[in-house]
């Protein structure tokens, strides 16, 4: 995948954040949060961006974007789910009072940053190590996935580019297989079975 598709994402998110009515910035978003603790959780798909382009990891310890998710998680971080939904909180409150303004922003400086560099080593959340090229498909799936997760709480439309949905909906089946979880979402996509209650592959 090259930078262009994250880019794509990146400024779908933007485009849909521009369009959040004043009300409905303190609606229900998805679980804990609200619509604004959603946006700031998912802002954070560019500014890690850019801060994680700042280190440089001594050893690349997940090779493909599917690994990520089965070892990024909160469970096998230790990381409090209670602590990882208030990042998101406080990711939201981050964006002050123009939080538009605050995405284009973050927007901005992620697409600089990544105009720079090539594919460096770089370090994530728990110290691990992994490749930009390897990170940024991870990142193309939240903020496909949240700013549909937006869209839905705010009744607005969301169009996404082919490329874009075909990243997402392709990693969440290699999470899917990665996971043990393949033969389910295989079925249910080729309308053989249904799929459990609150079923999730990430």
């Amino acid at each position: 995948m090259t930078t262009a598709v994250f880019a794509s994402a990146a400024r779908c998110f933007a485009d849909l954040v521009r369009n959040i009515p004043p009300p409905a910035w303190d609606r229900p978003g998805l679980g804990e949060w609200d619509v604004r603790a959603l946006v700031g959780h998912t802002s954070r798909s560019l500014s890690t961006v850019s801060n994680y382009l700042k280190t440089t990891a001594k050893r690349e310890d997940i090779t493909t974007p599917q690994e990520y998710y089965a070892r990024v998680t909160p469970s096998a971080l230790g990381i409090d789910p209670a602590a990882v939904a208030e990042r998101g909180r406080q990711a939201g409150f981050a964006l002050g009072d123009d939080p538009a303004g605050a995405v284009d922003a973050l927007l901005a400086q992620a697409l600089h940053d990544l105009d720079n560099v090539d594919d460096p080593l770089i370090e994530v959340i728990g110290g691990l190590g992994i490749r930009l090229h390897t990170y940024l498909p991870t990142r193309v799936f939240e903020l496909t996935v949240h700013g549909m997760d937006i869209a839905r709480a705010v009744d607005l439309s969301f169009t996404l580019p082919a490329d874009v949905l075909v990243e997402a909906v392709e990693l969440a089946a290699r999470v899917a297989v990665t996971t043990g979880q393949g033969e389910t979402v295989l079925l249910a996509l080729t309308g053989r079975a249904g799929l459990p209650p609150s079923f999730s592959v990430v």
